[in-house]
């Protein structure tokens, strides 16, 4: 597996210190930029990538090394990643020597608390191991030849082989194949990290999937998780007794002709694999709110303020920070949040919000800007211990108060069952089960008020706003009932069969 190891230091890794880090590999290693001078890579004399530096972060929002790596890190500090290529075996001791002396210099540490060495590594013996670094008990991946010179395999019975990645392709990656790229990590809480959304880009400018190959304690963040739940990205889990399965679904995987797909039967159908279903009886709950709103777009206006409302009404406080990547890292500055959105426009800008440590909550937002103004799309989680309840009755006035300030269009609050810490496991969850809809005044106007107030269930919507500019709010449960998500799709038809060609999105 692809080797992480991250310096946690309270002073920056300036020009110094990171030549300090690099010299590590000694006079015969090469530096060489790459990601637009974001990644420095120290390279064998050969050219070959052995360990990638990636540009250090200033972490100022409180519990993020805790969320990610279990490390409790006072703020401010310095988070640098290194990587360590999965395709030369002796690389993680070279990554481990380049993590350690940025500490030693820098003060603080490191994740793993092993990767402290400092050590000079003789890039020529790292770079002369060759091979590549298998992924037990699985299947060959490789572009046209294994790293030993074999024939490719496609029944599926060899070892996946990271190899290295030539510099016109993508040396982020572990495996590339003419459909896939494919990362394996080990850490924790696998995030969406500034590195993970640069592979996911490159993956998708050159028209591959991603696929993500962890063991099967690593979780997913929850932005993590939407960015492998969208097709054809896949989150593969090596089980040591099964082989591989989708940590999503359960499906059984094989590699078969560059990439890993679902594992067929007799029959032609998928089986789901038993460890997906090795599920342990939790209490803990998460209550999501998903949310769209849209304004007039004019030179006044600020970004996010739908969302600080939204998390002051659910927590009873404000956002503890904002950012593009996991760790999040800047203040909550919905100023600033706006001024990064203006200046990616018209392109959208998908964005990633954190609360505070007491109140595990996580959003992300998309900006987009459209005929209508600016939409913003925000996805709110927030999670609850066995002994804590969600609060649902702050449900309908938080609707209120979108209608009446914010430009709600429509809102789908639900309960799941889920970890507080609101990560993924790779085991069957249960679906989430709605609370609430909202529909705006807008769509509520395109629908028609009497078609939208009368749906075919028992439900009676709550008219919120003006009467001149109505919107409507179907409570729909207490999210304890999987009823509810019957209610819901006949609603759904319902408000669509009203305006056929463009309903509300449910």
């Amino acid at each position: 597996m692809t080797k992480d190891l991250i310096a946690l230091t309270p002073r920056m890794p300036d020009a110094w210190a990171l030549l300090a880090g690099l010299y590590a590999g000694g006079p015969e290693a090469e530096v060489s930029p790459a990601s637009g001078g974001a990644v420095l890579r120290l390279c064998a004399p050969d050219g070959r990538p052995l360990v990638s530096v990636e540009a250090p972060q200033l972490v100022q929002v409180p519990g993020e090394a805790e969320r990610l790596l279990g490390r409790d890190v006072p703020v401010p500090f310095w988070w640098t990643e290194v990587r360590a290529s999965g395709a030369v075996p002796g690389a993680e001791r070279l990554a481990a020597s380049v993590c350690g002396r940025l500490a030693l210099l820098l003060g603080g540490g490191t994740w793993p608390g092993r990767a402290a060495g400092t050590e000079v590594v003789d890039v020529r013996a790292t770079a002369g191991t060759g091979g590549g670094a298998p992924v037990t008990g699985g299947t060959d991946a490789r572009t046209t030849t294994a790293p030993d010179g074999g024939r490719p395999a496609t029944d599926g019975t060899a070892d996946v082989h990271a190899v290295a990645v030539p510099e016109d392709e993508q040396p982020v990656v572990d495996v590339l194949t003419a459909t896939t790229s494919v990362v394996l990590a080990d850490r924790p809480v696998l995030a969406l990290t500034t590195w993970l959304s640069e592979v996911l880009r490159g993956t998708s400018e050159s028209d591959r999937a991603l696929q993500i190959v962890t063991p099967p304690h690593v979780r997913l963040s929850a932005p993590a998780r939407a960015t492998l739940l969208q097709v054809p990205n896949r989150w593969v889990v090596q089980d040591p007794a099964q082989g591989y399965y989708d940590g999503l679904s359960g499906t059984v995987l094989r590699w078969r002709d560059g990439t890993f797909t679902p594992a067929l039967g007799a029959d032609g159908t998928a089986s789901v694999a038993e460890a997906f279903g090795r599920t342990s009886p939790s209490r803990d709950r998460q209550l999501v709110v998903a949310f769209r709103t849209a304004l007039p777009a004019h030179e006044d206006i600020v970004l996010g303020e739908a969302l600080e409302a939204a998390w002051r009404a659910l927590t009873g406080s404000a956002p503890a920070g904002w950012g593009t990547a996991e760790p999040v890292n800047l203040p909550w500055s919905p100023r600033r949040l706006t001024e990064l959105a203006r200046d990616r426009a018209p392109e959208p800008t998908h964005l990633l919000v954190t609360g505070h440590p007491g109140r595990p909550a996580l959003a992300w937002i998309r900006v987009t800007r459209t005929t209508a103004g600016v939409e913003q799309d925000m996805t709110l989680t927030i999670g609850y211990g066995q002994d804590e309840e969600p609060p649902l009755e702050a449900i309908t006035p938080l609707a209120e108060t979108l209608v009446g300030e914010h430009g709600l269009t429509t809102m789908l609050a639900s309960v799941r069952r889920g970890p507080r810490d609101l990560t993924t496991a790779p085991v069957l969850q249960a679906p989430p089960v709605p609370v609430a809809f909202t529909l705006g005044a807008r769509d509520v106007r395109g629908i028609g008020l009497t078609h939208a107030r009368r749906p075919p269930v028992e439900v009676r919507p709550v008219v919120l706003g003006p009467a001149s500019a109505p919107a409507l709010h179907y409570p729909l449960g207490d999210g304890s009932d999987a009823g509810a998500l019957v209610v819901l799709r006949h609603l759904g038809a319902h408000l669509r069969a009203g305006v056929p060609e463009a309903g509300p999105e449910v």
